[in-house]
């Protein structure tokens, strides 16, 4: 660094030297400027060219050296400089740091000269410059001032566009989802809580990485001493999930592994060779994630389906006893109401007696004229025994019932029914008998769903056969087998369907149970004549026009789409599929009050909404006399349970 110049223009550099690139700051009369040199152009620059440096970069910033500063004064200072910097070729931060500060001294004990030094020369170079000099600097002042006006504003812009665009997203944000994740919550409060469980995971997890690479490695004895303390680990961790539950051994095991951990980084620590133990570690727990998932869900599938021993042994009992009985004493009172359209008609189609005895008894408690209505139920001849004697042991009060053998139905055949068809056919056989016999469980779980044995009953395709079923009746409410009836539902039966055939709770919410989640809409068939987003509906609860089921021959539009649908490209197997096709633009909505679905699947239904219902539906997988079942919904149903029966007692049927 060094100091000089004239007695009107004082001159300073401050010439800072690295091992870099030395930086030149020039000041003089208000103006500044700096010039950044490497090593080599330090070393060679003459004074001319470093004037001529100097000159330019001042200009670039708006700024003029005066014609009036003498040359030889700048070449003058630039030699001394580069003298002193040269001469300090070793020169460390700290000293340029030094001669920093007695530079700042020297320039404060010479303020009030230079300051006078530069009034008189701005008088003197005011009276020697030109008028169109000055106007050029006036002007060039004025360009400078006018590009800082402009940064300025630019900067007010871009910050006025950065929280004008945070507000935006803010506005987006939802604060119900916000509250979610408070800072306050309790888990977050004690974020610690149960850490010394998660330690000792994460020790075992990176002692499983060491026994590898100690193994690899031929280190045996490395590897047999953390295996131990693995072991031992576990055998303290166990099935435990908190802290408190922990043995009071475990901080010193957490101790002796941490030591071992230690000594195994010492020896065998290697970031790539770590990273790909714990990635295919990693990849094998996510194997293992997804085979439990399809285990489970074959396991959940098929207890589902599983007739509980209980209500085995129930219908057991009761065809026992019906096939005991003289042909007089199995016939049901009130056959005469079985075709009078002025009365009200329920189907029920099921093959379990228990399920369909608490449809029956829960509709009739709450009916307010139960002697007007008539309950027309169709089991198969298995059943067929067991449903007729527990209504003849247990009438529906005043209500009429009538029970049917769905086997007893000549006209239900396959040259007439498309479904028993295909069910007949050897693609069919082997879909359900072959392709389900599967040597593990994750892989049976495969279309679990969709070999539901239920599929291959026809009580449950005899749905889509209402008006040859009963021909004789204008209305009928079609009612599943696992529900429960809470209210009157006389009324039902006064509703204008406007022309409709079907009607139904509608099921969709904003992007769920629309048309895109049971049909193929990569099937031409599907895209060109259904609205993928269309609302869905539920069956469960159907009030059908069989009037006007006849005279838009639903059943043939049913026969139709079911053909189509042989090698299964159109939906998988199920009746909701076909049944949203077959009555496409046939379906009046009906209040949401008159029926609540999800009982046997969603754990998250409001409990006002389940007992404002007319009628509450368990469908899913959680049925109600399962043990599966969730409790919070089974009190709904088992209420309607005769649990003192001397049947269901003696087959154990509890609540």
């Amino acid at each position: 660094m060094n100091g000089v110049g004239g007695s009107r223009f004082p001159i300073v550099f401050f010439v800072l030297c690295s091992c870099a690139a030395p930086l030149i700051l020039f000041a003089g009369r208000g103006l500044y400027t700096s010039v950044k040199l490497d090593q080599h152009q330090f070393s060679t620059f003459s004074g001319k060219e470093v004037f001529d440096v100097i000159k330019t970069s001042a200009e670039d910033l708006g700024q003029v050296i005066p014609d009036s500063f003498s040359k030889n004064n700048l070449l003058a200072s630039w030699r001394f400089a580069r003298q002193e910097v040269l001469a300090k070729n070793n020169s460390t931060y700290l000293e340029v740091g030094m001669m920093s500060n007695k530079i700042a001294n020297h320039l404060k004990q010479n303020t009030s000269r230079g300051k006078q030094d530069v009034s008189l020369d701005d008088e003197h170079s005011q009276l020697l410059d030109s008028p169109a000099k000055l106007a050029r600097r006036q002007l060039r002042q004025k360009r400078h001032e006018k590009r800082v006006a402009d940064f300025a504003k630019q900067d007010d812009e871009v910050t006025v566009k950065l929280e004008s665009a945070a507000m935006e997203r803010s506005k987006s944000v939802d604060s119900s989802v916000l509250g979610k994740y408070s800072i306050w919550r309790k888990e977050i409060e004690n974020e610690n809580s149960d850490s010394t469980v998660r330690l000792m995971r994460d020790q075992m997890i990176m002692a499983r990485v060491y026994i590898s690479i100690a193994t690899s490695k031929k280190k045996l004895d490395l590897a047999n001493e953390l295996e131990l303390r693995f072991k031992e680990s576990q055998h303290a961790l166990g099935d435990v999930s908190a802290d408190s539950d922990l043995p009071h051994s475990a901080h010193e095991k957490i101790k002796a592994m941490d030591q071992l951990l230690s000594k195994a980084r010492e020896q065998l620590y290697d970031c790539k060779l770590v990273t790909e133990k714990l990635r295919g570690m990693l990849q094998t727990a996510d194997e293992q994630v997804r085979s439990l998932k399809r285990q489970s869900t074959f396991l959940s599938q098929l207890a589902a389906k599983m007739l509980p021993n209980g209500i085995h042994c129930l219908s057991m009992r009761l065809t026992i006893d019906y096939y005991h009985l003289p042909l007089e004493k199995r016939k049901f009172p009130k056959s005469e109401n079985l075709e009078n359209p002025d009365l009200y008609h329920y189907a029920l189609f099921s093959d379990n007696v228990l399920a369909a005895s608490v449809v029956v008894h829960s509709a009739v408690m709450n009916a307010k004229e139960p002697e007007k209505h008539v309950f027309h139920l169709v089991t198969d001849k298995l059943n067929f025994g067991a449903m007729n004697m527990w209504f003849l042991l247990n009438p529906p009060g005043n209500a009429t019932i009538h029970v049917e053998n769905v086997d007893e139905f000549k006209w239900l055949n396959s040259s007439y029914c498309v479904v028993l068809r295909q069910l007949e056919s050897a693609a069919m056989k082997e879909y359900y008998f072959k392709a389900a016999h599967s040597t593990t469980l994750s892989a049976g779980s495969s279309n679990l769903k969709y070999r539901n044995p239920k599929y291959l009953s026809m009580l449950n395709h005899l749905r889509f056969y209402l008006p040859e079923v009963y021909p004789k009746l204008d209305k009928i409410l079609f009612l599943d087998d696992d529900i429960v009836v809470q209210k009157d539902l006389t009324p039902l039966w006064s509703i204008n369907l406007n022309g409709k055939v079907n009607g139904a709770v509608e099921t969709c919410g904003e992007s769920f149970h629309r048309f895109d989640k049971y049909l193929n809409f990569s099937n031409p068939h599907i895209a060109k004549n259904f609205d993928p987003n269309a609302c869905g509906w539920a069956y469960g609860m159907n009030m059908f026009d069989l009037k006007e089921w006849k005279k838009r021959d639903i059943t043939g539009i049913y026969h139709k789409w079911q053909n189509m649908n042989e090698e299964r490209a159109l939906w998988k197997l199920g009746t909701l599929p076909p049944g949203l096709i077959t009555f496409y633009g046939l379906t009046h909505p009906l209040d949401k009050s008159w029926h609540v679905l999800g009982l046997g699947y969603s754990p998250s239904i409001d409990r006002k909404e389940i007992e404002n219902a007319a009628v509450i539906h368990y469908n899913g997988n959680m049925k109600p006399w399962l043990e599966l079942a969730m409790t919070k919904y089974k009190l709904y149903w088992s209420k309607y349970v005769k649990f003192d029966h001397p049947y269901i007692r003696g087959c154990k049927l509890s609540k």
